[in-house]
């Protein structure tokens, strides 16, 4: 190849692919043009499928959406500049949920540097810590491959230094003049694209990272017993399900757990930990990282509470010597730490929990059909996505707890992909795009209106492009619900504090969702209470639409307080 930069890029998209890369996306500039041109090629030729966002922090939540859900590397390329800073948010939520994202980032060549040369800064180590390994690639540097080969260990946790959690890479990719082809290049990049191809081996997805994926042990008959339970959290998948279910013991596994399902799981289990049977509780389990209930921190918290977690390998969540749980390795650990359930201690937490779930589910029908409820919106997009097979992609804030609420455990539960590694707002509707692009599936994403007007530039899709069939449905309250359910909503009752908690933590807004819809060429839908929301959920997901609900947060503060009282009264009741 006669054209130094297409060949620097060629070599760096081929390590990718051999490393297990089939998506990549591309934000436009000119400095990456050689890696769009290469990217464009292995994309005519079959070995890369690649996606064209006109923003950066757009694509690279894209593209983390794609590596979550697949477990596949994906890869997302930025220009020089503050170009490579938008991928900042993307890159952290990698490194602390353990995503397999690759920052291919362009740079000027080394005589440019520190010279005042337009959109030229310190990219080099721009994301410290964050990422696994950093490799700025030179010019200069011939052995792609070499230069490359510890930087892609490090994406899959592996190195010379032993295992550690898999997680985000920067590529910092230095490239000269001329960055476009030259007459004789073309055929040259398509015949390298194909042999490329030709090279790929189609294979499976290994799908959503499990924390502790494969076989269980079961303690043997004679084993202790003990009043255990097993705390499933973000990532810790179908294994958790197993094993709670083989020793006998009481499951309470959050929506994104991927764990939440089979006749152990406990639905409404954090409104019970409080009760006389939740007081009762031994021995805790952790798989996985828990997110989302003050309940469980405060149980995993508890002196008279002995605590252990399954992690077969280190872990990006938390330093190693900071959590109390001793670490266990193995199944066979975890089933000699729990034991066995005591006789009638499974089934107690199924009657408590059949009963709570019942209580929530009563409360919520006898609510006003015209004045849904975010736990109301939350149990029947649960439920349609069990019946129709779409992934759920649940936003931070109300939307996932509310679904940790209200969603019942039963045979089967959906796959529901959560950014909860950082759990910010920032980039969920580009997730959920990446989630179904990367599956192939059809995706609805639970946000919050916040959340929606954060990342509403990722409805943008160019002529082209594969459109992801995506229905984004938004819970438009009108500002941030969740704060009223914390203790700010308490001050903001006293006349005092009312004017500042709604301005600074309800932020309230008038913006018009289909407006904004319309100027982006995305159907928009407004739901007409719960029955409008379940016609509108009877429809497949086809392409990208909104549906919109109205819900009143003024109102969420009571809400959970009668949700709390029903159940109390539920498990009060129950024999």
């Amino acid at each position: 190849m006669t054209t130094p930069s297409l060949d620097t890029a060629a070599a760096v998209l081929a390590e990718l692919v051999a490393a297990g890369m089939r998506h990549l996306v591309v934000a436009p500039g000119s400095r990456s043009a050689p890696l769009a041109y290469a990217a464009a090629a292995a994309h005519a030729a079959g070995a890369l499928e690649v996606h064209v966002r006109v923003d950066e922090r757009g694509a690279a939540f894209t593209a983390l959406g794609i590596a979550r859900a697949t477990g596949r590397p994906a890869a997302v390329v930025t220009t020089s500049g503050t170009a490579v800073g938008n991928l900042l948010p993307a890159v952290m939520e990698a490194d602390h949920a353990e995503v397999p994202l690759v920052v291919l980032s362009a740079d000027r060549p080394p005589e440019l540097r520190g010279t005042g040369a337009n959109q030229t800064t310190r990219q080099p180590g721009l994301f410290g810590d964050h990422v696994r390994a950093a490799v700025d690639l030179l010019p200069e540097d011939d052995d792609v491959p070499a230069r490359l080969a510890a930087a892609l260990a490090a994406l899959a946790g592996r190195g010379s230094g032993g295992p550690r959690p898999a997680g985000p890479v920067q590529l910092n990719v230095a490239l000269r003049d001329p960055l476009h082809p030259a007459p004789e290049d073309g055929a040259v990049l398509a015949d390298r694209a194909r042999r490329l191809a030709a090279r790929t081996v189609p294979a499976p997805d290994p799908g959503p990272r499990a924390v502790a994926a494969g076989p269980v042990d079961v303690p043997p008959p004679a084993a202790r017993a003990a009043r255990s339970v097993v705390v499933a959290g973000d990532g810790a998948g179908p294994a958790a399900a197993r094993f709670a279910a083989a020793c006998g013991l009481p499951l309470f596994a959050e929506p994104s757990s991927n764990a939440r399902s089979g006749p152990h799981a406990v639905g409404a289990y954090r409104l019970l930990l409080d009760a006389p049977l939740g007081r009762r509780i031994e021995r805790v389990l952790l798989v996985g990282r828990p997110t989302l209930s003050r309940p469980v921190g405060a149980l995993l918290a508890r002196a008279d509470v002995a605590t252990a977690a399954v992690q077969p390998g280190p872990v990006a969540w938390y330093d190693p010597g900071r959590r109390r749980e001793h670490v266990l390795g193995s199944w066979s650990e975890a089933a000699a730490f729990t034991g066995r359930g005591t006789p009638g201690w499974a089934s107690a937490w199924q009657r408590a929990g059949a009963a709570a779930d019942e209580a929530v589910a009563r409360l919520l029908a006898a609510e006003p059909p015209d004045r849904p409820t975010g736990p109301a919106v939350a149990a029947a997009l649960w439920e349609s996505c069990r019946r129709d097979g779409a992934v759920l992609v649940a936003g931070s804030s109300n939307p996932v707890r509310d679904l940790d609420l209200a969603a019942r455990p039963g045979p089967a539960s959906p796959l529901v992909v959560a950014n909860r590694g950082l759990a910010g707002i920032d980039g969920t509707v580009a997730t959920a795009a990446g989630v179904a692009l990367g599956t192939g599936r059809p995706v609805r994403a639970l946000v919050g209106d916040l959340t929606f007007l954060h990342d509403a530039s990722s409805l943008l899709l160019g002529d082209g492009e594969r459109e992801p069939d995506l229905q984004v449905v938004v819970l438009n309250d009108g500002g941030g619900g969740i704060f009223s359910t914390l203790e700010h909503g308490a001050l903001g009752e006293q006349q005092e504090y009312r004017d500042v908690v709604e301005r600074f933590f309800g932020t309230p807004h008038e913006a018009r969702l289909d407006a904004l819809c319309a100027g982006y060429g995305v159907p928009h839908r407004r739901a007409d209470g719960l029955p409008g929301l379940a016609a509108a959920l009877a429809a497949p997901v086809r392409g990208r639409s909104v549906l919109e609900v109205r819900v009143d947060r003024r109102e969420l503060r009571a809400l959970h307080a009668r949700i709390r009282a029903a159940v109390a009264a539920a498990d009060g009741a129950a024999p």
